[in-house]
């Protein structure tokens, strides 16, 4: 099978919503093959240089194992964020399938600390940090992550950083909440039917959580908790309004 029999699926993120268990659970489909190695993440889209290279180094670099799977799929939570990525994967490889999985704004700016945290990243309490988020960018060594690792309330406003994917795919972005997955058995197979693929080969999801943080999430100050809930407000009714439905947070 040649590149160009392939079509191919962009899982976009966010951040800390459970793309890594999503994206391993799809790879375990016999129609659906992930890029490799993973980690890392390919994150060709964010860097025009790289995706400048062209489609036949993609598929070489991070697909050289792929047979005859019909989707070859990319996970990299940075695209979501970078409005530039969608343009860059419509130019290289045309039409692409686009999955955004989110999760209450909120349960995903804890996440994010605690995974800042425990990879040395992030020393301020919980509440410093995330009220830290509500001023200026804070500076950041693009040396060590290719976005900010302190940006856990602005990369919880998901309906903007749709606009560009939406825009550029407006019929294959699909947008999938956590709460939804781990809610209803059937919307792991839903999804993959709207992938183009026979969901009754659906393989069942990891049973053990996957990429979580040790330990229990911290609870918030109630004062905290209710600042961030209005900072997420308008944001949420977009991303409503665009899903048709009230959202599970």
């Amino acid at each position: 099978m040649t590149d160009c029999d392939h079509r191919h699926l962009l899982l976009v993120g966010a951040q800390r919503c459970g793309t890594t268990f999503l994206s391993r659970t799809l790879d375990r489909h016999p129609d659906v093959t992930m890029a490799r190695p993973s980690p890392p993440e390919p994150k060709v889209f964010c860097d025009a240089t790289l995706a400048a290279r062209g489609s036949e180094w993609y598929h070489r670099t991070w697909f050289a194992h792929a047979r005859d799977e019909e989707l070859l799929g990319d996970k990299s939570t940075s695209y979501l964020e970078d409005p530039d990525a969608p343009e860059r994967a419509a130019e290289m490889l045309g039409e692409v399938e686009v999955v955004a999985l989110l999760r209450d704004p909120v349960r995903r700016a804890v996440s994010h600390w605690r995974f800042s945290t425990a990879n040395g990243l992030e020393a301020r309490p919980l509440e410093d940090a995330l009220l830290a988020d509500l001023g200026d960018d804070q500076p950041w060594d693009p040396g060590h992550s290719s976005v900010s690792p302190f940006a856990y309330l602005r990369r919880g406003r998901y309906a903007e950083q749709l606009e560009a994917w939406t825009a550029t795919f407006p019929t294959s972005t699909r947008v999938v909440l956590l709460d939804d997955l781990l809610a209803d058995p059937g919307a792991l197979p839903a999804l993959v039917g709207e992938l183009g693929l026979d969901p009754g080969r659906t393989p069942p999801a990891p049973p053990e959580a996957v990429n979580a943080s040790a330990g229990g999430a911290p609870d918030l100050d109630p004062g905290v908790a209710r600042t961030l809930a209005g900072y997420f407000e308008e944001s949420n009714k977009h991303l409503a309004a665009r899903l048709g439905r009230s959202l599970p947070w």
